[in-house]
């Protein structure tokens, strides 16, 4: 099973650590004596959290919730992780130093890599986000986006964010008509992503680093399959075309839906300002003034017109759109 150790910690850290989950605020004066060691070791342990930010430095210090610890240690480990197989990566020259006393001739890398397969696609689009290190751009001109592939996204997306990766994305303006879609869009912007929206394009387009890119391998026909490009002449004019799309789009918190504010009737709209302020279905259709069956009626009516499946989907819907 993985534990804090497997994420960097040492043992006395870990130890330390659960300790101060167990007895937040409290003082460190006998915890050396819980974990049977030097108190001067508890202190390099202690200075180890601080440093991994999973502990404040107080006399009495609080440590930061599991959730949080957890994914500062994963993001943490993961740099140095990403660190290490970049310096094995700065290796490979080696292989042609050596082959050039034996005569032998390296095999150039090839500037661009066709994959046909859905799951080689997506297994390399992990990849490439996982080893970026200061830029992703991309043009993605989708309609909308399914509940599976926000959920596949997001995490990809908030991860290289708190690496400090930049994020530009170019989408098309119509993709904030779906709720769902809008969300993620907004949420990823308001996290530190520059999101702009464009009216149409056609293009589709993901470049890392400025050093490598991937299209469609038919650009009307993404079924097709895609190209991996290497070669910096095909990366930097992919990048120019990005630049020219990027300084025409409009920021999204700019952009407005295209289909404009969903039309509610005013018991409607009385009934969706109930829902976002009280729970119980009894308390709403008073407020409404109509029997409990109608309200819920009503409600069912308010969640298909806001295209959401839940109260508190409508109740996000509503504040996007100004309902409420």
């Amino acid at each position: 099973m993985a534990g804090l150790q497997d994420l960097g910690l040492t043992a006395v850290e870990d130890g330390l650590y659960r300790h101060c989950l167990r007895h937040p605020g409290g003082q460190l004066d006998e915890v050396h004596l819980l974990l049977q060691v030097s108190e001067d070791e508890v202190e390099r342990a202690r200075a180890g959290l601080v440093g991994h930010g999973v502990l404040d430095d107080s006399d009495t210090p609080t440590p930061a919730d599991p959730q949080t610890a957890v994914d500062r240690l994963t993001d943490a480990r993961l740099r140095w992780l990403q660190d290490q197989i970049r310096q094995l990566g700065r290796t490979r020259h080696l292989v042609e130093d050596l082959q050039k006393l034996t005569g032998d001739a390296p095999e150039p890398a090839p500037s661009i890599e066709r994959l046909t397969e859905v799951v080689d696609i997506r297994n390399r689009l992990e990849d490439l986000a996982f080893f970026a290190r200061d830029e992703i751009l991309s043009i993605e001109p989708y309609q909308k986006l399914s509940p599976a592939n926000i959920e596949h996204a997001r995490p990809l997306d908030l991860r290289c964010l708190r690496r400090g990766v930049k994020l530009r994305s170019i989408v098309l303006t119509s993709a904030l008509d779906d709720p769902s879609t809008a969300r993620y869009l907004r949420d990823l912007a308001e996290r530190g992503a520059e999101v702009r929206t464009v009216d149409n394009t056609q293009e589709r387009v993901l470049v890392y680093d400025r050093t490598t890119a991937l299209v469609p391998a038919v650009p009307t026909d993404t079924s097709r399959g895609a190209l991996l490009l290497h070669d910096p002449a095909l990366v930097t004019n992919l990048i120019a075309l990005f630049d020219q799309v990027w300084a025409a789009a409009t920021p999204i918190d700019e952009a407005t839906v295209t289909t404009g504010t969903p039309v509610l009737t005013p018991t409607e709209l009385q009934v969706l300002e109930s829902m976002c302020s009280v729970r119980k279905d009894d308390l709403g259709a008073r407020l409404v003034g109509v029997s409990v069956r109608t309200y819920r009626r009503h409600v069912a009516d308010v969640l298909r017109t806001l295209g959401a499946e839940t109260r508190p989907q409508a109740a996000l819907v509503a504040r996007e759109r100004g309902l409420v």
